[in-house]
C-alpha cells in the first residue's frame, strides 16, 4: 500500500472505491474527480510528490490559491466552489487513513465555514402564473407544462426529472420510485393536475422512446431505437424554467431547485411536518430539510396568536 502516497495512483484508487464501495452516481465521481485533479495538478506544480508531505502551511497555501484562482476567461471560484474542493480533498484523505495511509490527518483539514445564501421560492399565486405560461397548442409547450406541472407536484432535483423514463411511471396510482442523490431511493407523488398533463403529454408522443422529457430539436434517431440521445439535459430544463419564469414576470430569479423550495414550502405552510417534508424531498439529515423552517414563520405567528393564553 506504499504507492498509495502517489497522488495519481492514490485519486484513482479513491475514485474507483467511490464506485464499487459507496456506489455513488457517475455525475458525483465526476465531480470528485474534478476537484481533486485540480487539487493534484497544483500539489505537483508546487514541487510534491509525495500526499505524505501535505501539512497545515501547504493546505493553506492550496486554499490561497483556491481563493485567487483565475482561469483564461477571467472566471474566479465562488466560496461555494472553494468549499466542494476542500470537502473532496478532506474525503479523500479520510479514505486514505483508513486504509492505513501516513497522511494529514482528515479532522485538520477545516471545512469552509458555509455561506448564508438566500433561498429562492415563490408563493402559490406566482407559481400558477408560471404554469400558465406554456402554449399548449404546440408540442414543446405541452411538454413544458407537463415539466412545470411535475416539478411542483413532486418537488423533484432537475437530475432526477430528466432521469424519468416511462415505465417508472403510475398514472393510476399517481406515484413513482426515484434513485436520488446519495443513491438513496424514495417514493415520490403527483398530483391529479400533474398527473393529467403528463398524461396528456406522452399520449401526444409519436415514438416509443425510453426518456419522458425529449427534445424536439436537432438529429433524431430512428424511432425504433431507445431514444436515450433524445432525453432532455438539466441544463436544457433550467433554460426552460428560466423562460416561463421570466414571462410570468416572477419577483424572484426561479430555477428548477426555486420550485423544489416552494414544493417543500407550501407543504409545511399546508401543515405537513418536517420529517414528511424531509421524506418526500429525499434529505439524508433533518438538518437539511431545516432551513425551510424560517420560511413558515408567518404561519407559526398565527399559531402562537390562536393558540397562547391571552392574558
Amino acid at each position: 500500500m506504499s504507492n498509495k502516497t502517489n497522488p495519481d495512483i492514490a485519486l484513482i484508487d479513491f475514485l474507483e472505491s467511490l464506485e464499487v464501495e459507496k456506489n455513488l452516481s457517475r455525475l458525483t465521481i465526476r465531480n470528485y474527480s474534478h476537484y481533486l485533479r485540480r487539487f493534484n495538478v497544483w500539489f505537483k506544480e508546487d514541487g510534491h510528490g509525495d500526499l505524505k508531505e501535505l501539512d497545515r502551511d501547504i493546505l493553506r497555501k492550496y486554499r490561497i490559491y483556491l481563493a485567487r484562482y483565475c482561469d483564461d476567461m477571467s472566471r474566479t471560484l465562488s466560496k461555494k466552489t472553494q468549499s466542494y474542493h476542500v470537502i473532496a480533498l478532506r474525503s479523500w484523505f479520510k479514505w486514505l487513513t483508513k486504509n492505513d495511509q501516513e497522511v494529514l490527518h482528515p479532522e485538520k483539514i477545516d471545512l469552509p465555514k458555509g455561506e448564508s445564501t438566500h433561498m429562492q421560492f415563490v408563493n402559490i399565486e406566482e407559481i400558477e402564473r408560471l404554469l400558465a405560461q406554456p402554449d399548449l397548442a404546440s408540442k414543446e409547450g405541452a411538454r413544458d407544462k407537463a415539466i412545470l406541472e411535475v416539478l411542483f407536484s413532486t418537488g423533484l432535483r432537475v437530475s432526477e426529472l430528466v432521469g424519468l423514463n416511462r415505465d417508472q411511471i403510475d398514472l393510476k396510482r399517481r406515484e413513482f420510485g426515484v434513485i436520488g442523490k446519495g443513491r438513496r431511493p424514495r417514493v415520490v407523488f403527483l398530483s391529479e393536475r400533474a398527473a393529467m398533463w403528463l398524461e396528456r403529454y406522452m399520449n401526444s408522443r409519436k415514438d416509443n422512446w425510453r426518456p419522458i422529457f425529449i427534445r424536439y430539436s436537432g438529429k433524431k434517431p430512428d424511432l425504433l431505437m431507445d431514444g436515450e440521445e433524445m432525453r432532455l439535459t438539466s441544463r436544457s430544463v433550467q433554460r426552460i424554467v428560466d423562460h416561463y419564469a421570466r414571462r410570468a414576470r416572477l419577483t424572484v430569479k426561479l430555477s428548477p431547485h426555486g420550485i423544489r423550495h416552494s414544493f417543500a414550502t407550501d407543504l409545511l405552510i399546508n401543515g405537513a411536518g418536517l420529517r414528511d417534508v424531509q421524506e418526500m424531498l429525499g434529505h439524508k439529515n433533518i438538518a437539511t430539510t431545516q432551513i425551510y423552517t424560517h420560511i413558515t414563520q408567518p404561519q407559526l405567528k398565527k399559531v402562537y396568536d390562536k393558540t397562547h393564553s391571552k392574558m
